[in-house]
């Protein structure tokens, strides 16, 4: 490159030319970077973010679902990610992070050139550091939608892309503002949680300002490496990390050494609990909720600017009317008796053949095979029917439920069929009664296992919880509570005669036919009545299902939703007012904007003053009839009605229970109407369902915050009342048709 002397020196010219050369390679390294910046910045290596999209940076932010108590029920996402304001996050996370990952965060405009030479010093001697700075990682979480590139050809114009970026955030945005952005988009690892809300939720149960120091060193530790520095899987590599960012804290003087060492000698103290779609409050009502919401979207054409909103990415707000406090306790008091009744159940089928007591057993196997994702997996392999039915009968391990918690095991699938026949099911709904708003809704036993919501999906035989509908339709046209009518068979025109149940002989008023369920009574105002007035009151009050216009109507043959047998009742509390039971209040976009409203449909169904008779009537059932164990053994002698239900061979057992305040329905059976108790005593609706709603209740009633008032009764209607309730009213001598008309 240059002529040596004789004596081997460089002369002046060749030193001029070895310096004219090296100005030259910097020179043209230092074109290449600005031709590449250029370019880069005039998009030519692909799209940068615009203003538009620096204004309005998008994230794969969480839909949060939120209680009437302020309460997160849960969130629909495919990252676990909710947003905070800088003022929500503790500064010693703010300080931690810094500390760490960007010491001159509050100095540089987005890129620290200074870093940017110590790392290439460092990277040189093969020690391997990156050299992003705080506002770059925001650039590559916010708008590079696959992540870090890990070969250089590709890396090389997304780090420009990054460096551009970083500059214009810096200028549009504040330095708080930035490192909130960036704490609201970094991944923290474990069941994909993303931002320090829901790290601080999922790692340390609690909230982001309420994080110690050693907290937040552990959760910016995690960020250098979500797999490897993972407090679950790698806990002593997590607290080496965590030790590491409180040293670099001090260092920084956010905390004395001293106070580092303390720190540095405490356990990492995790309360894990991860966010799951199957675990947490309400689970049912959820998973209904999120079809209903996307369903409203499509009917209503509700749109994020022409694409349709995705749940699980546009960080919408669903304002739900469910109490969560009261959802905790209905969900408490269906695990408490249910795994009493499941108890009970099993040893009343001990020792007894399933395939000989239940005819269609067989059958009831084998549709339930057919169901399984087992076998339809097989299917899709291409098995034969002999080869699926090999892999039912050989054992495997599986994970099952149970009402003392999920066990691991080995069993013939074939066998976890035949137990999950067995398993009772569950489902309840409250609401209040005059705004229609739902305040829990159990939609079954266990999400995870068995995912069918049996709230509003969920159909099945009434029983005797239909029998209000006839009497409120007689009291509608005149009859008197206290009218008596002999308990003798019924035979219709078409020679229909109803079965007995359990009757009680002799002549009984309509209050006490209706209290002790009375089949022929019912059936005598029925035939007075008429089934069409019938049906279509019962249609009226909300009962959205197929009712055939049969005599035996007041059985309650048909079938119907808890969740519209909890709002028919709701009508008899509501002055004969129906009100569409409401769990949907507005949905907002992640800036507030509401985009649907919902507006419940009102009707009035009943006559006030019948609607008030009608809360009388059924308080009859609790103070003397099918529903008494409420009070004795309970303990509920305030003003409560009700009206147990049980379906032929007790395949259901139904209560809907009344207060003034609340409506709360329950239904007990198992999933096939086949299987079911072989006694009254245990498969009746006061058994199976009753003491769930009593449970509940009595939860309710204890927690005075939640302004449920025991000792408080029924409204009166706002007219004078012109039928009469006081049955030793009656005059000797009065004829049952003056009680007709309530003379």
């Amino acid at each position: 490159m240059w002529i040596k002397t004789e004596n081997n020196k460089l002369t002046p010219q060749d030193i001029r030319r070895y310096n004219w050369f090296v100005w030259k390679f910097i020179g043209a390294c230092f074109a290449f970077v600005v031709i590449i910046i250029l370019l880069t910045a005039f998009e030519i290596f692909g799209k940068l973010p615009s203003f538009r999209d620096l204004e309005n940076p998008k994230s794969n932010q969480a839909t949060i679902v939120l209680s009437s108590d302020k309460q997160e029920l849960g969130t629909y996402y495919v990252e676990n990610r909710s947003n905070v304001n800088y003022k929500d996050i503790s500064p010693n996370v703010i300080n931690a992070l810094v500390a760490t990952e960007d010491k001159r965060f509050y100095d540089h405009s987005g890129i620290d050139f200074s870093r940017i030479f110590t790392i290439f010093i460092h990277n040189l001697f093969g020690s391997k550091q990156g050299g992003s700075t705080i506002t770059q990682q925001l650039a590559l979480n916010l708008f590079s939608e696959k992540g870090r590139e890990h070969s250089f050809i590709k890396r090389l114009p997304q780090k420009l892309k990054e460096l551009i970026t970083a500059v214009r955030i810096e200028r549009r945005y504040t330095k708080e503002e930035i490192i909130t952005m960036y704490l609201n988009t970094v991944d923290f690892g474990a069941y994909s949680t993303f931002g320090i809300k829901s790290a601080a939720r999922t790692y340390f149960n609690t909230t982001p300002d309420k994080l110690s120091p050693d907290q937040a060193a552990l959760l910016v530790g995690i960020l250098n490496g979500t797999g490897k520095y993972s407090p679950i899987r790698h806990p002593d590599k997590a607290l080496a990390r965590r030790n590491l960012v409180l040293t670099r804290m001090a260092e920084a003087g956010y905390l004395s050494s001293g106070q580092a060492d303390e720190f540095k000698l405490k356990p990492l103290n995790l309360d894990f609990r991860p966010v799951d779609h199957n675990e947490g409050l309400a689970t049912y009502f959820r998973d209904y909720l999120k079809r209903d919401v996307q369903k409203i979207f499509e009917e209503k054409s509700i749109d994020n600017n022409g694409k349709p909103y995705d749940l699980d990415r546009d960080g919408l707000k669903i304002y739900t009317t469910i109490n969560a406090t009261m959802q905790e306790y209905a969900e408490e008091a269906q695990k408490e008796y249910m795994r009493i009744l499941q108890n009970q159940f099993n040893q009343h089928w001990k020792g007894i053949s399933l395939w000989k007591s239940i005819p269609t057993f067989k059958a009831l196997l084998d549709a339930g095979m057919r169901r399984s994702d087992r076998y339809r997996e097989l299917r899709a392999e291409g098995k034969s029917d002999e080869e699926i039915k090999a892999d039912f009968n050989t054992p495997t391990k599986m994970n099952i439920f149970t009402w003392k918690g999920d066990i691991d095991t080995t069993m013939k699938p074939i066998d976890s069929i035949v137990y999950c026949k067995m398993l009772l099911r569950n489902s309840l709904m409250s609401m209040d009664p005059t705004t229609g708003y739902v305040k829990a809704w159990v939609g079954g036993i266990n999400f995870e296992h068995f995912k069918y919501d049996q709230v509003k999906q969920g159909m099945r035989q009434v029983g005797s919880t239909a029998k209000p509908f006839t009497y409120a339709v007689a009291i509608e046209n005149g009859y008197s509570p206290c009218m008596v009518i002999p308990n003798v068979p019924v035979t219709f025109p078409d020679g229909y005669t109803p079965a007995s149940g359990d009757t009680r002989a002799g002549d009984l008023t309509l209050r006490q036919a209706l209290g002790w369920s009375q089949n022929w009574i019912t059936a005598a105002l029925l035939k007075e009545v008429g089934v069409p007035a019938v049906v279509e009151l019962t249609k009226k009050m909300g009962i959205t299902s197929q009712i055939e216009p049969y005599p035996s109507v007041f059985l309650g043959p048909f079938d119907a939703s808890v969740f519209d047998m909890t709002g028919a009742y709701s009508a008899f509390v509501n002055h004969g007012l129906w009100t569409e039971p409401t769990y949907l209040l507005r949905i907002e976009d992640h800036n507030g904007n509401v985009l649907y409203e919902n507006k419940p449909k009102v009707a009035q169904v009943l006559n006030e003053q019948t609607a008030y008779v009608m809360t009388y009537m059924l308080k009859g059932v609790i103070e003397d009839g099918t529903g008494t164990r409420l009070k004795y053994r309970y303990g509920l002698n305030n003003p409560i009605g009700g009206k147990t239900g049980t379906t032929q061979n007790n395949s259901d057992g139904w209560f809907i229970g009344i207060t003034p305040q609340l409506v709360t329905g329950v239904w007990t059976g198992c999933e096939d109407r086949d299987i079911h108790f072989r006694s009254t005593s245990l498969g009746e609706g006061a058994n199976s369902a009753l003491p769930i709603f009593a449970m509940y209740m009595k939860r309710v009633y204890a927690n005075t915050d939640l302004g449920i008032k025991k000792n408080v009764d029924f409204d009166q209607p706002k007219t004078p009342l012109t039928i009469t309730l006081d049955c030793n009213a009656y005059q000797p001598g009065t004829t049952e048709a003056d009680k007709k008309l309530n003379f």
